[in-house]
């Protein structure tokens, strides 16, 4: 497999949404490869996270995968999931506000508000159907990815501008502030 350019900020393809694929098209050597090769790419990167469009794809395609990410040292562990036409609902009200960064929006951070719980239905690669409940940080992630196929970035959540930040502006001035508040997050809410 291979690793992939990631589009940044400014390509049009990010502000497109993703179309649905049938499971024909999934089930083809050109669009497993592509998902190989989203894997790579994303592990290459350092990602939680890459959607289709992010290397410049408009299919409804995403993978996720957290596993000791040096980027992200406060996220639990989320088992490589790779997720296919996916339907995103928020199951209530109740929001946490997450400092996010985008492998797309190179050297940036800023704080928006995620739903701490949500329903979450896919297919996998193999075209088996997923509805599952996903909670804390996890969800989070999972509403990044899908916002990615929606076309949207995380800078268009953030609703305080003063919040964004460089990366090493964030490691020097606020991420002991948000390691500490989104730790006590995650053992109280898990994932």
């Amino acid at each position: 497999m291979s690793v992939l350019p990631i589009v940044t900020v400014g390509d049009p393809v990010l502000r497109a949404r993703a179309r649905d694929i049938g499971g024909d098209e999934l089930a083809s050597t050109v669009v497993q490869h592509l998902i190989d090769d989203m894997i790579d790419t994303m592990r290459a990167a350092g990602g939680a996270g890459l959607a289709a469009n992010q290397v410049g794809e408009l299919l409804r395609i995403a993978v996720v995968e957290v596993d000791h990410n040096p980027r992200y040292p406060y996220k639990p562990p989320i088992p490589l999931t790779v997720i296919v036409n996916p339907v995103l609902e928020p199951v209530d009200d109740e929001l946490v506000a997450i400092n996010e960064g985008c492998l797309s929006v190179p050297d940036l951070r800023g704080t928006l508000d995620r739903h701490v719980t949500v329903r979450l239905r896919y297919l996998d690669r193999d075209g088996a159907e997923h509805d599952e409940i996903r909670r804390g940080l996890t969800a989070g992630t999972f509403q990044h990815e899908v916002d990615h196929l929606d076309g949207i970035l995380f800078l268009d959540r953030v609703s305080d501008p003063t919040t964004f930040t460089t990366w090493e502006q964030f490691e020097r001035h606020h991420r002991d502030a948000f390691v500490a508040r989104i730790t006590e997050f995650v053992e109280r809410v898990g994932s």
